[in-house]
């Protein structure tokens, strides 16, 4: 039996911290892609402006949903970009909590999980969101208010969480689906 991605086990089969994360748009790219799992592709969503792009390969976390009704948003930090639909074995490091205003002016949780590949050897010393570098938490969390900017939208950082806050948020989105 196949499972579809979007189905597949939050957690790595036989480990208590190993996620899976499924890639929609990759690393230096200016175009938001999505996965449609009613269609079983990746469809475009937009394209950003010039001179902006995905600073990290940008996913979600399968057999999730968050409180944007969305699964669990993943930035994954890796060396080079993956490619939209590839599923990697990830080790959450933190999260930011945030808020963010909706087209229709509602303002949700759209909380975004930070994750390094599993068998990174460049990120292997990486195991908390406190091991980021200060400036490129700090252009993380601008690429993410300037993306929601450019839509027309609002988003402000709530907090930086460590990876234990991480995976609890993992474990309410999981227990969210049906």
């Amino acid at each position: 039996m196949s499972l579809a991605l979007h189905q597949l086990p939050a957690y790595v089969p036989h480990s208590r911290s190993r996620v899976h994360v499924v890639v929609e748009t990759p690393k230096g790219s200016r175009n938001k892609f999505a996965f449609e799992p009613d269609l079983g592709v990746f469809k475009l969503k937009g394209a950003l402006p010039e001179g902006h792009s995905f600073p990290f390969d940008f996913g979600f976390v399968p057999s999730t949903k968050a409180a944007d009704g969305d699964p669990l948003d993943v930035l994954l930090i890796l060396v080079a970009p993956a490619f939209a639909g590839c599923v990697v074995e990830a080790s959450l490091i933190g999260a930011l909590e945030v808020e963010q205003q909706e087209p229709d002016g509602q303002v949700v949780r759209n909380d975004r999980l930070l994750a390094v590949a599993a068998d990174s050897r460049e990120h292997h010393n990486l195991r908390e969101i406190t091991d980021l570098p200060r400036e490129q938490l700090h252009e993380i969390e601008h690429f993410f208010i300037s993306y929601n900017a450019v839509k027309g939208q609002e988003l402000k950082v709530l907090r930086r969480v460590g990876a234990a806050a991480a995976h609890a948020l993992l474990a309410e989105a999981a227990a969210a689906l049906p």
